[in-house]
């Protein structure tokens, strides 16, 4: 009897295929090149793409630089310019991106994904940074929080757009001016909550029109947000998990102007629900009221690990907006077969959607939390060390850029190796890449830069303190 891993198909892939990835890199670099204005810019954007697909302990701009051209302070000091100050322009490189996107992956029924990210920081001088959720973490903590779009089809998936978001008090507080000049924050930014800055994505990439998608999701950090669902449903069909304690509907309330009371004060112009109409209910009550004949098993996806099937109840609904009926809408329960647990969905997707549609939906959150995770182990998405609004958004774009590499690899190499997962791709691809050689000569240019780097860090600290304690002897 043959083992599982004896079932699998050999890979036809050949040295000269592995070999071939270098010029793909190349040819790939190229498409994006001629975005970059100066020449100095061009060779510091392919380096870069190369370092955050290399062999590094991690892809921060010093590590990067010291490994890949030894203890040169000027080429460090180049590079971070490059990142933070850089004038290259994001929505120009991802504007080419998201055409670069739909030559493999386009499909009129792509999916549009929103999720935001955390990335832990120390201190408090990073732009953007305070206690705040992580995910990373799974606790609140010191980071800074990125909003994203994630694009999938049936031929793959990638990121596409990235937001940083910046808390209220950085934005409106006085106390954080000098944070925000330091970090280079323009002068025009207003606070934006997170299904604000997701729905400014959305609507650029719906504008821009070279990426096709009929849907997108969200977790319920979105679906929360019913100015966000209205919004964002004028351009697309969502499908957003919403908390259970989120009220609706089973049958539209009959809503009314009530008649003046005896004549006096002025006359009512608001609607509200007549007497005796029924409240709204919450979903997770909905849900326990359910019969079992409502259910029905479906299978979500093949996951890596099997299938995975859940139980399933579409109904259509009525949303509730300003505690008053809203849009007709559907909700989507779906009950893990294991442990119970609900989730909840709503989507504004037309009368004539099928089951399996929002069955297939429920399943497309994971394409952007692979992306994260990608992103963060292979290719250094949280490695950055730069403060700055500018250098934020740079790094993330190059590491947008770097992971699509990689998708167009596993698709180029779809029929040699069908099941070529990314960190398999990044395998290959490195050995390929001309690799930073630690020897003990670049170990001691290492060492020797942090030390002198470490002595003027110390030395400035110490001015410091020493003036701040003669500035309270003397207030004394």
């Amino acid at each position: 009897m043959n083992s599982p891993i004896d079932t699998v198909s050999e890979i036809t892939l050949t040295i000269k295929d592995v070999q071939e990835l270098e010029t793909e890199l190349a040819e790939y670099s190229q498409v994006y090149r001629n975005l970059f204005g100066r020449r100095e810019q061009k060779e510091q954007y392919e380096v870069y793409l190369q370092g955050l697909m290399s062999e590094i302990p991690n892809k921060s701009v010093e590590t990067m630089m010291l490994h890949m051209n030894g203890d040169d302070p000027k080429a460090i000091r180049n590079m971070q310019h490059f990142l933070g100050q850089g004038s290259w322009q994001d929505k120009t490189i991802l504007a080419q991106h998201w055409r670069e996107v739909n030559q493999d992956l386009g499909d009129e029924n792509g999916v549009a994904i929103i999720d935001s990210s955390g990335f832990p920081k120390q201190g408090n001088e990073s732009v953007g940074v305070k206690r705040q959720w992580c995910g990373q973490l799974g606790k609140t903590a010191n980071c800074q929080v990125g909003v994203f779009v994630s694009y999938a089809s049936q031929h793959g998936y990638t990121l596409v757009n990235h937001r940083l978001y910046l808390p209220q008090e950085w934005v409106e507080n006085m106390e954080y001016e000098e944070r925000r000049a330091k970090c280079g924050i323009p002068e025009d930014i207003t606070f934006k909550t997170q299904p604000a800055l997701a729905l400014e994505m959305v609507q650029e990439l719906y504008e821009d029109g070279s990426l096709p998608f009929r849907w997108l999701t969200g977790d319920e950090a979105f679906g929360r947000d019913t100015a966000f669902l209205d919004n964002v449903g004028e351009i697309v069909s969502y499908f957003a998990e919403v908390p259970k304690d989120t009220n609706l509907w089973l049958q539209r309330p009959q809503t009314a102007v009530p008649e003046r009371k005896s004549g006096r004060g002025r006359k009512p112009t608001k609607l509200k629900l007549i007497e005796g109409e029924p409240p709204a209910q919450s979903v997770a009550e909905i849900a326990t009221n359910l019969s079992a004949d409502k259910w029905s098993r479906h299978t979500i996806k093949e996951g890596s690990k099997g299938p995975l099937i859940a139980d399933f109840v579409c109904l259509r609904v009525v949303a509730v907006r300003d505690k008053l009926p809203g849009p007709d809408v559907w909700l989507i329960i779906r009950r893990n077969i294991v442990d119970g647990e609900l989730k909840f969905f709503l989507s504004n997707a037309s009368m004539d959607t099928s089951f399996a549609t929002f069955v297939w939906l429920s399943g497309m959150r994971w394409p952007v939390e692979t992306c994260f995770e990608h992103n963060k182990q292979e290719i250094g998405m949280g490695d950055y060390q730069v403060r700055s609004w500018t250098g934020w958004h740079h790094h993330m774009t190059l590491c947008i850029l770097a992971q699509f590499f990689l998708v167009r690899m596993q698709l180029r190499l779809k029929d040699k190796v069908p099941q070529l997962t990314l960190p398999q791709a990044i395998l290959l691809l490195k050995t390929t890449l001309t690799q930073p050689k630690l020897d003990a000569a670049k170990a001691i240019e290492i060492v020797n830069y942090y030390q002198r780097r470490h002595e003027a860090a110390y030395r400035s600290h110490r001015k410091r303190r020493l003036a701040n304690l003669h500035e309270a002897e003397v207030s004394l």
